[in-house]
């Protein structure tokens, strides 16, 4: 649903910081869409004096980005500052964090209503959210809709957040229960999520109580306990990544990432630009927030992956020649012609999509007067 340019905008929205013993690095691009709907926060500190706790979250807006920006704004403090959150002051027990959670959501969608309705035009946007809040000991994932959180420990996908999709048996039944019906995988044939922030043609059921509607504005809230030694990361991101990976690739290609740089806004490019060449139509936007026990750099990897790129400049370059008087090949070619090829050591996950500005680097340096073109080159053509 929605419409696509003519090309990906690709600039990107960078942002990092360190606190309470967590990295994080977080990436967001408009891609294909014709607008750029997602938002995010990212918080080392939190209010009320909760200093030792940190908050990330990621918010994927439809049918507008008025939902997803508020949420953005002021989630956090409808979450900290009601008294369910509270519980016994000064530190919130796990149950008064996962109920305040849970009233924190329900809160803000009712106020957001309230405005909505003040200004006489509806606003019919909405929001997926998917956060994770860490307290000293314990690292509670929050997830309302088809964003997707996880975390890595000990080398692999420990835990992740269920999709919230209208087909799914027990969302089906709440849909049907409220009058409605799903066809073609979405709410009454419209929404492809059945929870959600805002949306509020979706929650005018009379006689049905907030977390009755056609969609939900109830967060799952998960408790893990920390583990110092094995916790290596969490990812948080909205569809438009995990339509093109799955969590077990992108858990390997963000260790496989740390192993050769430190800069999480790099990790985080990487991640956002190999999914735009993977065939993401989507905004996309990742938050990466890294543990004391995340990998750390591995000299054999680093020079695994400066031959790979010497090896993909070689290789580029007696594409291009191998061609001769036909004139030079266009990306495409050269890109189809590696992707038939058995390249060693190519990130896991990413693979040769990930490598792909290597390799238009290489490209446009030999060809300058055609750099333009491998510009707006459809990736849905690369494959």
């Amino acid at each position: 649903m929605g419409a696509f340019l003519d090309k990906p905008k690709m600039e990107k929205h960078n942002s990092h910081g360190e606190g309470n013993g967590l990295r994080y690095g977080l990436s967001s691009m408009q891609g294909w869409r014709v607008e750029m709907e997602d938002a995010h926060t990212a918080v080392i500190g939190l209010p009320h004096g909760l200093d030792p706790w940190s908050f990330f979250a990621v918010y994927d807006g439809h049918a507008g980005s008025q939902v997803a920006r508020y949420c953005c704004e002021h989630l956090l403090e409808h979450i900290t500052s009601n008294p369910d959150f509270r519980g016994a002051a000064p530190e919130p027990s796990v149950e008064s964090v996962k109920t305040g959670i849970r009233t924190g959501f329900l809160q803000i969608d009712e106020h957001m209503r309230a405005i909505s309705e003040k200004k006489h035009g509806a606003d019919r946007s909405g929001s997926t959210a998917v956060g994770v809040m860490v307290s000293p000991k314990h690292i509670y994932f929050i997830n309302c809709g088809d964003s997707r959180g996880l975390l890595s420990r000990k080398g692999k996908v420990h835990f992740f957040t269920q999709d919230h999709k209208p087909s799914n048996p027990l969302e089906k039944e709440r849909i049907q229960n409220a009058g409605g019906s799903v066809m073609i995988q979405r709410v009454n044939g419209s929404l492809a999520v059945s929870r959600a922030l805002g949306d509020f043609d979706y929650k005018c059921v009379h006689g049905k109580g907030p977390t009755e509607q056609l969609v939900s504005p109830e967060p799952e809230v998960y408790e893990i306990e920390r583990s110092e030694s094995d916790d290596e990361f969490v990812v948080l991101a909205c569809d438009g990544i995990w339509d093109v990976m799955a969590n077990e690739e992108l858990c390997d290609f963000v260790r496989s990432r740390l192993e050769v740089t430190e800069d999480l806004e790099k990790v985080c490019n990487e991640i956002v630009d190999t999914c735009l060449y993977k065939g993401s139509r989507d905004n996309m936007s990742v938050v990466l927030v890294c543990f004391p026990g995340a990998p750390k750099i591995c000299p054999e990897a680093v020079k695994r992956e400066a031959e790979l790129d010497k090896y993909l400049e070689n290789r580029v370059e007696e594409i291009i020649k191998k061609q001769g008087d036909e004139g030079a090949p266009d990306l495409v070619h050269v890109m189809r012609t590696l992707a038939t090829e058995s390249i060693p050591n190519l990130p896991p996950g990413g693979e040769l999509a990930s490598k792909r500005s290597v390799v238009e680097a290489v490209y446009n340096r030999l060809n300058p007067y055609r750099s333009e073109d491998t510009d707006s080159a459809s990736t849905d053509d690369m494959w």
